[in-house]
């Protein structure tokens, strides 16, 4: 139910407008998607590597909350590409909903086919969510966008959906009003997406998810 949930939520805040990103072209002999760098009349393959850490072992009292921290940031990984992309792209939704204003028929009809073309490319992906990561994914699409995902829901919406919504998030401990707060709840969450946001793990998983929109 909870997928279910997260569905609706990613699907109705972000648009396939704004995905106009350039895709590598492809051949009969491609067999990997591949970004590239252009210098001058020049393109060269580019691929994004992890970061290797070289610790120390950790003290047995250290261990559990080593492991707890490694199940977080993991959980991170998973679910911030798709946090970032909302936010990207639900300018856009705000811009072309506004050329709407005055004509709810065209509004439903374009909220419609967006979440029918999201559903088709995002369905399976959303549906292996944990329910941590879902709590996670609501967390920081508040972050990336400046709204929490009850707010989201009621402008696109409307006021009974984002009750349902929420009634039913509730069940599964979890809160599309609760707002995001890096400096005390979610410290530890904000330390590891800024250090993702310093990497190449990030970069690696936007481009992934950009290609399978321009990959058809």
């Amino acid at each position: 139910m909870l997928q279910r949930c997260l569905q609706i939520l990613f699907f109705i805040s972000i648009s396939l407008g704004a995905w106009q990103y350039a895709g590598a072209q492809h051949t009969a002999n491609d067999t990997i998607l591949l970004g590239g760098v252009v210098v001058g009349n020049d393109t060269f393959g580019m691929v994004f590597l992890d970061d290797v850490y070289i610790t120390d072992k950790l003290p047995k009292r250290f261990v559990k909350q080593r492991e707890k921290y490694d199940r977080l940031r993991y959980n991170v990984q998973k679910v911030y590409p798709y946090a970032i992309v909302a936010a990207e792209v639900l300018k856009d939704v705000d811009v072309t909903l506004a050329k709407y204003e005055d004509n709810k028929k065209a509004r439903k009809t374009y909220l419609k086919s967006i979440e029918k073309e999201l559903n088709k490319r995002f369905k399976g992906e959303l549906e292996n969510l944990t329910i941590t990561q879902g709590q996670i994914l609501v967390k920081l699409i508040n972050r990336q966008t400046g709204k929490n995902c009850y707010s989201i829901i009621r402008e696109l919406k409307g006021g009974f959906s984002a009750v349902i919504w929420q009634s039913l998030a509730l069940l599964f401990s979890n809160n599309l009003k609760r707002e995001y707060d890096p400096y005390d709840r979610d410290k530890e969450i904000e330390t590891i997406v800024k250090d993702l946001e310093l990497n190449n793990y990030l970069q690696y998983q936007r481009y992934r998810q950009q290609a399978k929109v321009t990959a058809r």
